[in-house]
């Protein structure tokens, strides 16, 4: 845990690096999926996920959510005016889960050539086994990583490891609190009540479903493996070979197919050999949906609040966490994703049962009690997160099904294209 008490441990609390992976779709004014290439073929910031039609904007690391999120915004616009000029206009499509699928050729697996042939390869391995409907689903990951300041600070007073080790145990530990406390992320940010019929009756479109979920994607019905993993934490070679092996016993085709929220991932290539060599160096927070109510497709608080979330994880002492720990911790993440939050509940870390919503108020409360110690004054972030738990109202997701129900696609094509330009 971080030395807090340090001053200039404290002085750092707060530093740290942001980047952000956006997913989005592009449709036709119909509010069908397109079916052109990738229009972007050679930008490094504008790629495309697993169909060709699923655009990925990766921002650069920044230093604050303010400053990755102006940038996911310049994206954003660079990728309108690019769909305002193609012989047939597209938008880009602001919501998690998809709008009318007429048919499973709509959801064409991206090509790739040359090099990068094999992830034809794997996307069509991920097709057969999970299905196209599923890999429709959209959303934002936040990338974090600790200032160096901020770790070296915290360095300086432990003793019998090199700084690398002391740095992945760092995250290591991170990630099981995160394991832990992370269905809380998943609460404040579900806005995806709705789902077009299309998506659960082949080629039905335009009636609405709704199936008690908040967050379609991040509950049963959305990106989960056939079983829940379990992590060794003890060091990050352990951590490594306890992912390597559900690929050694054909669960997954590679490390990439392990659909979890957490996510420790190496600097540059993304690989498990890379991150037993040169460590960690960020933690991946992949549970949020994209929020149309704001057009950057994320709300800045939201992102501060899930840093603020990851610096009273690192400064409490670590806790075991056992392997029935962490399939609870699976179930928590899929409570969380529900609509009605007073109805389901959580298994804390404590032994304990509580309402989601109730478990989620005793966390920011001890979010807020931390923060007010070390005399860091954030309380417009949690009173806003807060509130979402005292009333359901203030949910993006009970926004979201009033404003759109009745007819989701229709009416979100006309927020699209007063967006987006007609």
């Amino acid at each position: 845990m971080l030395h807090i008490e340090s001053d200039e441990v404290k002085n750092h609390i707060l530093d740290g690096n942001f980047g952000l992976e956006k997913e989005s779709l592009r449709i036709l004014k119909d509010g069908t999926l397109s079916h052109t290439l990738h229009p972007f073929p050679d930008d490094e910031h504008i790629v495309k996920d697993f169909c060709e039609n699923q655009t990925e904007i990766n921002t650069s690391v920044h230093t604050s959510a303010k400053e990755a999120i102006e940038e996911l915004e310049f994206h954003n616009r660079r990728i309108y005016e690019r769909l305002k000029g193609l012989p047939e206009r597209e938008y880009l499509w602001p919501f998690s889960n998809p709008p009318y699928i007429e048919k499973e050729s709509d959801i064409p697996v991206a090509v790739f050539g040359g090099i990068e042939v094999s992830k034809t390869a794997y996307r069509e391995y991920l097709s057969a086994k999970y299905g196209r409907y599923k890999m429709t689903f959209s959303g934002i990951h936040v990338n974090y990583s600790f200032s160096e300041e901020l770790l070296k600070a915290d360095f300086k007073l432990q003793t019998g490891m090199d700084y690398q080790e002391y740095k992945n145990r760092f995250y290591l530990m991170l990630a099981q609190k995160m394991a832990a406390y992370g269905w809380v992320l998943v609460a404040v940010t579900a806005a995806s009540p709705i789902l077009d019929s299309s998506f659960v009756e082949k080629g039905i479109c335009d009636g609405d479903v709704f199936t008690g979920m908040a967050s379609v994607r991040c509950g049963e019905m959305g990106y989960w493996n056939e079983f829940a993993p379990i992590f060794d934490y003890h060091d990050i070679s352990s951590y490594a070979d306890s992912i390597q092996k559900y690929v050694d016993m054909r669960l997954l085709k590679a490390a990439s197919e392990l659909y979890y929220p957490i996510r420790l991932k190496p600097a540059g290539e993304n690989t498990l050999e890379s991150l037993r060599k040169t460590g960690v160096n960020h933690i991946e927070l992949r549970m949020f949906d994209l929020n149309p109510l704001v057009d950057a497709g994320v709300e800045e608080k939201d992102v501060i609040f899930a840093q603020l979330l990851m610096v009273w994880l690192a400064s409490t002492p670590n806790q075991p966490f056992s392997e029935k720990d962490q399939i609870q911790a699976v179930q928590n993440f899929k409570n969380a994703a529900r609509y009605d939050l007073k109805t389901v509940n959580i298994l804390s870390p404590d032994g304990k049962t509580y309402s989601v919503a109730h478990a989620a108020l005793k966390v920011i409360d001890m979010m807020k009690a931390f923060f007010d110690e070390i005399g860091l004054n954030v309380n417009e972030v949690l009173q806003f997160e807060y509130e979402k738990f005292m009333d359901a109202e203030n949910r993006y997701a009970w926004k979201i099904r009033k404003q759109f129900g009745n007819g989701f696609v229709k009416k979100a094509l006309e927020l699209v294209k007063e967006r987006q330009g007609k």
